[in-house]
């Protein structure tokens, strides 16, 4: 019974022996290398474990590159990786761009991918050229009308200035910069509908791709639509605008005169009461007169009679002209 058990440890022993050998030295992938013609030592296979490497993605890559004629270095691969670099597509596109017949090294794309840019997908764009489409751009002509354009543009990726150099969004900022440069400096918007190729012209001759990782290779006018007369909107609401003011100033006008005429009431009426005051005085006067004897009841009679007879000469004239000088009662011709 014990030597049953003692066989039984044995065999566990023996199967935990060959799990832990065959995951440190990968014996399939070292099957694979050799079969390839790839020199792999088992010490390099089973440092790759202890560095946290997976020795798949390097020895696959390696392997890749060696069929292709590339002149790789497997340590190099090993530091890319550990600085989380993507192995395998570097490696893709030097294969693409041998095959392209475009100078690609692998420090340069090892720098391309760590800093971030997909390497692979660039040098497929240098073979390949990319068409960026622009978002409606809208511009105003001289003659207040507003053009609405939409434009093509044909890049290739630079591989030189792929590392430090703009991207897509800067290539449509700067085209359609372009496209509201050359609109604004037509003097009809019909100039621009005749010849649309004025734009493509214009932004190309800026030299738009400078500073980014993109050569552009021809930009084309998509569609060019007529939108709305700002030049007039913009006259009527200046008309609004005055009409407005002028409105508010016949306004301030208004109250000013009534404000004045207010005024000119209240003096008249501050008149009327003095003269009201001064009429009231007057009874007052006489009456002191006559205690005095500064003024006979024969000279109050004649007075009155005056007074009816300028009354009567009134009424029949119809007027209320004022009287001539020298007591005679005429009207003023």
């Amino acid at each position: 019974m014990e030597s049953f058990w003692v066989g039984v440890l044995i065999v566990v022993a023996f199967i935990v022996v060959l799990l832990v050998f065959f995951n440190l030295f990968p014996l399939g992938l070292w099957i694979s290398a050799t079969a390839s013609g790839v020199k792999v030592n088992i010490s390099t296979l089973i440092g790759m474990r202890f560095r946290r490497i997976n020795p798949a993605k390097i020895v696959k890559a390696y392997i890749k590159a060696t069929k292709a004629g590339l002149d790789v270095d497997m340590n190099e691969m090993e530091a890319h990786f550990l600085a989380g670099g993507n192995v395998d597509r570097v490696i893709d596109a030097l294969i693409t761009s041998q095959s392209a017949a475009i100078p690609l090294e692998f420090e340069q794309c090892r720098a391309i991918d760590l800093a971030g840019r997909d390497v692979l997908q660039a040098v497929k764009m240098s073979v390949n050229p990319k068409v960026i489409e622009t978002p409606v751009v809208a511009a105003i002509a001289k003659d207040g009308i507003e053009l609405r354009a939409k434009a093509r543009v044909t890049v290739r990726a630079n591989i030189s200035r792929l590392v430090g150099g703009a991207g897509e969004e800067t290539i449509i900022a700067r085209v359609g910069e372009g496209i509201v440069t050359t609109v604004g400096s037509a003097d009809t918007h019909k100039q621009v509908l005749e010849n649309p190729d004025l734009i493509s012209r214009t932004v190309l001759s800026k030299g738009l791709d400078a500073g980014t990782a993109f050569e552009i290779l021809s930009i084309d006018i998509a569609d060019v639509d007529v939108g709305r007369n700002v030049g007039a909107q913009l006259q009527m609401d200046q008309a609004e605008a005055d009409r407005r003011i002028a409105q508010a100033k016949a306004e301030e006008r208004r109250a000013m005169a009534v404000a004045h005429e207010q005024e000119m009431l209240a003096s008249v009426q501050e008149m009327r009461a003095k003269v009201v005051e001064a009429e009231a005085q007057v009874p007052l006067a006489m009456a002191a007169a006559l205690r005095e004897g500064k003024l006979g009841v024969m000279d109050y009679y004649q007075m009155q009679n005056v007074i009816s007879d300028t009354e009567m000469r009134k009424s029949i004239a119809g007027t209320d002209s004022p009287l001539v000088d020298g007591g005679e009662n005429k009207p003023v011709k």
